[in-house]
């Protein structure tokens, strides 16, 4: 879900639209919504020559790598003679993207990408792609199976362009057992900023807690987005980019986000908060470690969470993301979804991608995804395959993150923001999250970034017109 390349400062955001602007020409990108297509006939495999390979770009390594490998594996063995996935690893998210941007100036694109969530808006603008809705249309291929929230995210002007897969939410993590010996109740997780900042304090050394710190979390721009969105709020406008119009200012210095900045720099001020930096395994490794009360972090991270807390010896809660007030909204889905390119593969080919796409989200292979990962299925019947409901009865956690999808209504702000330059506004959002917890002004930090990214946003926006 996230990327790791952190710390690009903003002046170099120019130079990486001018980049991404000759991607763009290359790709022949210019309206508004992208260049679209057609599916291929329907028969198109059947009168292929020989097997017909799906070469698949991935980001999927360790214990995830090594059950997308055994679902590749399953799906080749039963189109033996037919079609062959071929999986390559890429890297992570934002070396993937890269690479795929060079290959479609190459004309070398892969039959298909897995890009993550904020590389959608850019897949849509470089015209190298078919949207999935085109095969959804061709054969009325149902998707009332596909969780709303999920397929919200990567639906824009009511077509979905890409078919989700691995899907993780945000949420709070804490250490019962640091609950129960500060005099909390560790059967009952803090479900406001205001609420979390009581259980911080009462936890942390300072104020005679048993833990180091209270809470702690890296310094991550998706967070912000997450808080932004779980009080019903915009990131971008109009409309986080989601009514049919370009986003075309960003907006995360509104009130939401200052009021969360202040909050996450108050706690680190008071002493009850630790400051681990943005890297994001020096933040789970001190949660990790059990002198940790607190952290927000993926639900792709609960398989690992929970391995730490057996070998440490304590135990492990999980609550929903903490908002400013309770209401109706929520956080947004964060991940990667699938791609099917279109220019330079044949009709085959592109219908060999949707073949084994469509097995990827059978009910059956996301409980296999979904048990094997910790990632979240995009199917909801995969949530009642036997193999999904005893691991969730071993494991009760992961019912949290399933509550929390199902209670949050789908909205423009629960969306996200679609905007071409997402990636760079994450990091420049990280920028002033930073510059606040060292000290300085959040309304202030935040406005800087927002007011560096005009440039960066009109950029790209010209350069798909």
């Amino acid at each position: 879900m996230r990327t790791t390349t952190r710390g690009r400062r903003l002046p170099m955001m120019a130079a990486g639209a001018a980049g991404l602007a000759l991607v763009l020409s290359a790709c022949g990108g210019g309206s508004s919504t992208g260049g679209a297509g057609e599916a291929p006939a329907a028969d198109a495999l059947e009168s292929a020559d020989g097997v017909t390979t799906v070469n698949f770009w991935h980001s999927m390594d360790g214990t995830n790598g090594e059950t997308l490998g055994k679902l590749i594996d399953e799906f080749n063995a039963a189109n033996e003679g037919k079609i062959e996935v071929k999986g390559v690893y890429q890297g992570d998210y934002d070396s993937t993207i890269t690479k795929y941007k060079a290959a479609v100036q190459s004309n070398s694109t892969p039959s298909m990408v897995q890009i993550y969530d904020i590389g959608t808006q850019f897949m849509i603008d470089s015209g190298a792609v078919l949207p999935t809705q085109a095969f959804i249309d061709r054969d009325e291929y149902d998707v009332s199976d596909l969780q709303p929230n999920i397929a919200g995210y990567y639906t824009i002007d009511e077509d979905l362009w890409s078919m989700p897969f691995n899907t993780s939410m945000p949420v709070l993590y804490y250490n019962k057992t640091l609950f129960e010996a500060a005099g909390l109740d560790p059967e009952t997780a803090p479900e406001t900023l205001d609420e979390v900042g009581e259980a911080a304090a009462a936890l942390s050394k300072k104020n005679g807690g048993p833990a180091e710190f209270g809470f702690n979390a890296a310094i991550y721009g998706w967070l912000l987005e997450q808080e932004i969105a779980a009080n019903g709020a915009l990131y971008c406008s109009p409309d986080n980019g989601r009514s049919g119009e370009r986003a075309s200012d960003y907006s995360f210095n509104n009130d939401t986000a200052v009021e969360f900045v202040d909050w996450w720099k108050g706690l680190v001020a008071d002493g009850v908060a630790g400051n681990t930096g943005r890297a994001t395994a020096d933040a789970q490794n001190a949660f990790k470690s059990g002198t940790i009360g607190m952290t927000l972090e993926s639900t792709g991270a609960l398989g690992g969470m929970q391995k730490a807390a057996e070998e440490q010896g304590f135990e492990l809660g999980v609550g929903f993301y903490p908002k400013i007030e309770q209401n109706d909204s929520g956080p947004i889905i964060g991940g990667a979804s699938l791609w099917i390119s279109g220019e330079g593969h044949s009709d085959a080919e592109k219908e060999a991608t949707w073949q084994f796409m469509q097995f990827l989200a059978e009910p059956a292979t996301q409980a296999t995804w979904h048990t094997g990962t910790g990632y979240f299925p995009i199917s909801k019947a995969a949530l009642d395959e036997p193999e999904d409901v005893a691991w969730r009865e071993q494991y009760p956690q992961f019912d949290v993150a399933v509550q929390q999808l199902e209670g949050t209504e789908l909205t423009a702000a629960t969306q996200g923001c679609a905007a071409g330059s997402m990636p760079q506004a994450r990091k420049a959002a990280e920028d002033a999250l930073e510059g606040a917890l060292l000290g300085g002004d959040s309304k202030t930090e935040l406005t800087k970034s927002v007011d560096a990214l005009k440039t960066e946003i009109e950029n790209y926006n010209n350069s798909v017109q």
